[in-house]
C-alpha cells in the first residue's frame, strides 16, 4: 500500500435507465464539496495498474485516474474530446486520424503531457505486447506521427471507422514517459496520470482512494472531491456493507438474489437503478485440448445447454438468454445459435457425438473465476455441470481460481473450457467479434479465422455508417457458430444500488458501462 505518493447517463443504443426506488423518490441535487469521500463497492478489483497490461475491468479504475484523447461525457453516444481539443479523420478513406491536444495538460507529477507522450503511450502498448492485452485493439494502426507539441496523427494500415472508439478505451490511457518504461510494465503500485482523479492510496484487492486532481483539463464535471472504491469477494458482503451504510454505492457483481431483494425491499434508504446493457457471458473452448478441441464436442455442448434455465434458476431473470456473441440492442445482432441448435436436445447432442465416433461420457473440465463476475458465477457453473451430466453425455469437473491467477491460467492455455464475461470496449458489434479472433486476442487463445479478420471486419470498418455493416456481422457470426469456439450464454442488465442520499448514479455509466465516479454526489436537500 502507498499513501500520498503523487498526487451514467447510459446512451440510448445501450440502455434506457430508470430508477426503481424502494420508498421515497430520488430528487436531484448537488452535493457540497466539504462532505467526505463517496464510497463505492464492486467485486471487480483491478488486475494491474498499468494500462499496457490490461484488457479487462481494470479499466473501471483507469477511466477515473488516467486520461484518453477521447472519452464519453455523460449522455454521449460517440467519443468526444477529453485530453484532445479536437479529433477527426483527415481523409475520405478513414486511414488518417488527427488529434490536437488541449492547452496546459499536465500529469499529476507536474510533467507536461504533450503529443510525444501520446505517441509514447500507444507505442509502448505494442512494444510490450502483453498476451491477451490491449495491443489487440490496435491491429489497424500502422504508426503514430507527432507533428508538433500539440498535434498527433494516427496512420492506419486499413480503413477503420471504429478507430476513434478504440482511442476512447481506457487501454489507450496516456502515461508519463518519464515514469513508465518503454519496453516493460511498470512495477510500482503507484499511478502517474492526468485524469479527473489521482490515486491517493491503493491496497491491492482491498481498496483505492481517489482524490480530485486540480490539474485535470477535460470534459468531466466532478461533483465530489473524493471517492473510495472498496473491492469485495462477493455480493452479499458488499450489499450488507451498503445496508450498514459503510458504502454509498454498490456496482458490478451484484448477485441476482440481492438485486431481487432490494427491488422488493421497503427500505426507503436504498435505491436501485436498472438499465438494459450489453454485458455478455460466454464459454471459451481451448482448441488444443483433446476433448474441447473437437468441434463435435463443442457442438454437442451447445446442443445441451439450456440458457433460459440458467437465466431463471441462477439469475432470477435479471439476465436474458443470448444466442449470439453480438448482444441485443446493437446493429448486427442475430440469433445464430438458436437458429442452428434450437431448443436443448439430449438426443441431438448424442447423435452429434456418435456420428463423430466419440465415446460417452465425455470428460470435461470447466473453469470459472471465483471473484470477478459476482457470487452467482459458482451457481451458474454448477447448473452447467448439472445440465451436461443429466444428458448422460458428459462427465464434468469444476475448477475455479481468483481473477488474477485465473487470467494467467487462460493466457497460458491451461483451461479446456472456461467462462468469461465481456463488458464492451465500445458500443459496436465489431467489439463483440474482433477481440476474440485472430492470433492475438483478448482471450490469449489464438483463433485463426481469415474470413473474419481479413475480409469481414475490414469491410465493416470501411463503413462510417454502421447501418451498412449488418451483412458482414451476420456472416461473421455464422462462422462463429460453425466453429463453436465461443458459446454465448446470457446478456445482462446493469444494476446500481445506492443510498437514497446519492445522486447521479443514473448518469454515471458510459457506453461501455464503466462507472465515471465524478457523476456521483450527495444530496443536500429533499
Amino acid at each position: 500500500m502507498f499513501n500520498r505518493i503523487r498526487r451514467l447517463r447510459q446512451v440510448a443504443a445501450i440502455a434506457s435507465i430508470s430508477s426503481l426506488v424502494a420508498g421515497c423518490g430520488v430528487l436531484s441535487s448537488d452535493s457540497t464539496e466539504e462532505e467526505g469521500a463517496i464510497v463505492v463497492g464492486t467485486t471487480a478489483a483491478p488486475s494491474t495498474l498499468d494500462p499496457a497490461a490490461s484488457w479487462d475491468s481494470s479499466w473501471e479504475l483507469f477511466r477515473n485516474i488516467y486520461q484518453t484523447l477521447l472519452s464519453y461525457p455523460s449522455g454521449a453516444s460517440a467519443p468526444e474530446p477529453d485530453a484532445a481539443k479536437s479529433c477527426q479523420f483527415t481523409d475520405s478513406s478513414n486511414m488518417k486520424y488527427k488529434c490536437e491536444l488541449r492547452e496546459g495538460l499536465k500529469f499529476s507529477d507536474g510533467h507536461t503531457l504533450d503529443a510525444q507522450a501520446v505517441k509514447y503511450s500507444i507505442d509502448r502498448i505494442r512494444t510490450i505486447d502483453v498476451n491477451g492485452g490491449p495491443a489487440g485493439l490496435l491491429g489497424s494502426l500502422e504508426r503514430v506521427q507527432v507533428l508538433n507539441d500539440k498535434e498527433v496523427v494516427f496512420h492506419l494500415n486499413k480503413a477503420d471507422a471504429t478507430f476513434p472508439f478504440v482511442l476512447a478505451t481506457p487501454a489507450m490511457s496516456i502515461v508519463d514517459p518519464e515514469d513508465y518504461p518503454a519496453d516493460k510494465l511498470r512495477e510500482e503500485d503507484t499511478v502517474v496520470g492526468s485524469g479527473p482523479y489521482t490515486l491517493d492510496s491503493y491496497e491491492e484487492g482491498q481498496q483505492a482512494e481517489l482524490v480530485k486532481y486540480d490539474g485535470y483539463q477535460g470534459y468531466a464535471e466532478r461533483k465530489n472531491n473524493a471517492v473510495t472504491i472498496r473491492y469485495f469477494q462477493d455480493s452479499p458482503t458488499m450489499v450488507a456493507a451498503l445496508r450498514d451504510k459503510e458504502l454509498d454505492v454498490a456496482f458490478r457483481g451484484l448477485a441476482a438474489d440481492d438485486i431481487v431483494d432490494i427491488q422488493a425491499d421497503d427500505d426507503d434508504h436504498l435505491q436501485l437503478i436498472e438499465g438494459s446493457g450489453t454485458e455478455i457471458n460466454y464459454l471459451v473452448f481451448n482448441p488444443k485440448d483433446p476433448m474441447a478441441g473437437k468441434p463435435a464436442v463443442r457442438k454437442a455442448i451447445a446442443q445441451v445447454i439450456d440458457r433460459p434455465a440458467i437465466a431463471h434458476k441462477v439469475y432470477r431473470d435479471t439476465v436474458e438468454p443470448l444466442y449470439s456473441m453480438v448482444p441485443k440492442g446493437l446493429t448486427g445482432h442475430t440469433t445464430s445459435f438458436f437458429d442452428d441448435f434450437g431448443e436443448p436436445s439430449e438426443a441431438k447432442a448424442g447423435k452429434i457425438l456418435t456420428e463423430a465416433g466419440i465415446t460417452t461420457p465425455v470428460p470435461l473440465m470447466l473453469w470459472y473465476t471465483s471473484d470477478r463476475y459476482g457470487s452467482a458465477t459458482k451457481a451458474e457453473f454448477q447448473e452447467l455441470k448439472s445440465q451436461l451430466e443429466k444428458s448422460g453425455l458428459f462427465e464434468v469437473t469444476l475448477k475455479s481460481r481468483p481473477w488474477k491467477t485465473y487470467v494467467e491460467g487462460y493466457k497460458n492455455g491451461e483451461y479446456p473450457v472456461f467462462g468469461r464475461g465481456w463488458f464492451p470496449d465500445f458500443p459496436d458489434a465489431d467489439n463483440f467479434i474482433a477481440p476474440f479472433v485472430g492470433k492475438q486476442n483478448a482471450l490469449g487463445t489464438p483463433y485463426v479465422s481469415p474470413k473474419i479478420t481479413e475480409t469481414l471486419l475490414p469491410n465493416s470498418r470501411a463503413q462510417s455508417d454502421r447501418a451498412n455493416v449488418v451483412k458482414d456481422f451476420e456472416e461473421a457470426q455464422r462462422i462463429l457458430v460453425e466453429d463453436a469456439r465461443l458459446l454465448p450464454l446470457w446478456q445482462g442488465r446493469q444494476y446500481v444500488a445506492a443510498s437514497a442520499e446519492i445522486s447521479g448514479a443514473e448518469r454515471a455509466l458510459d457506453p461501455s458501462t464503466i462507472m465515471m465516479v465524478g457523476e456521483l454526489s450527495r444530496k443536500t436537500s429533499w
